[in-house]
C-alpha cells in the first residue's frame, strides 16, 4: 500500500545511486524467510513491486550479484557497487519484468506498508503483524491477494512478454 503522489526516489548511503519509480507499486511484501533475514541482516525485507519500466535509473551505475533465495530461484540484487546497499532485486520465477525495491532505499519510506506478510513460518517470534494485514506461512498467490489493478498490470506485462517471444 502507498500514500500520497506515485513518484517515489530513492538511493544508496553514499549517495552514487539515485532511482525513481512511477507507482504506486504492484504489491509491497514483507518477507520473512531466513534467506530474506541473512541477506539483510534483520528480521525480514520489505519489498516493493513495480514494472521495471517504470523504474529509472537517474544517477550512478549498479552491480548485479546472483545469490539463492527461499524459493530455489535465486535472486538478481542490483547494489551500490561503492557502498554495497542493496537497492532493488529481480526474482528468477519473474524474470527482469518486476523490481523487487528495497523500501528502507526510499527516500520517504513511511509512504510504503506491507500488503502482506510472507514466509511467516520463519518469522521470528518478536515481530508482531498488524492486524487486518494478511500473513501466509510461505509464498502466497497472487490471483488470492493482489488488487484488480495490480492484476491488470501484471496481465499487461504478460501480454508483452509474449507478443516478444
Amino acid at each position: 500500500m502507498m500514500t500520497g503522489d506515485t513518484v517515489m526516489e530513492g538511493g544508496c548511503d553514499c549517495g552514487q545511486i539515485r532511482y525513481r519509480f512511477d507507482g504506486p507499486p504492484l504489491f509491497v511484501h514483507c518477507c520473512h524467510c531466513r534467506w530474506c533475514q541473512r541477506e539483510t541482516g534483520t528480521a525480514f525485507a520489505l519489498n516493493a513491486m513495480i514494472e521495471t519500466e517504470r523504474l529509472t535509473l537517474l544517477a550512478g551505475m549498479s552491480e548485479v550479484i546472483m545469490t539463492p533465495s527461499e524459493s530455489g530461484k535465486g535472486q538478481k540484487i542490483f547494489r551500490c557497487p561503492t557502498c554495497r546497499i542493496a537497492l532493488w532485486s529481480h526474482y528468477g520465477g519473474g524474470g527482469d519484468a518486476v523490481a523487487f525495491i528495497r523500501v528502507g532505499t526510499m527516500d520517504e519510506p513511511f509512504r510504503v506498508s506491507p500488503d502482506i506478510h510472507i514466509y511467516t513460518a520463519s518469522k521470528q517470534p518478536w515481530v508482531v503483524i498488524p492486524a487486518g494485514v494478511p500473513a501466509v506461512e510461505a509464498f502466497y498467490s497472487l490471483d488470492e491477494y493482489w488488487p484488480p489493478e495490480s492484476q491488470a498490470r501484471r496481465l499487461a506485462l504478460r501480454e508483452k512478454r509474449a507478443s516478444r517471444q
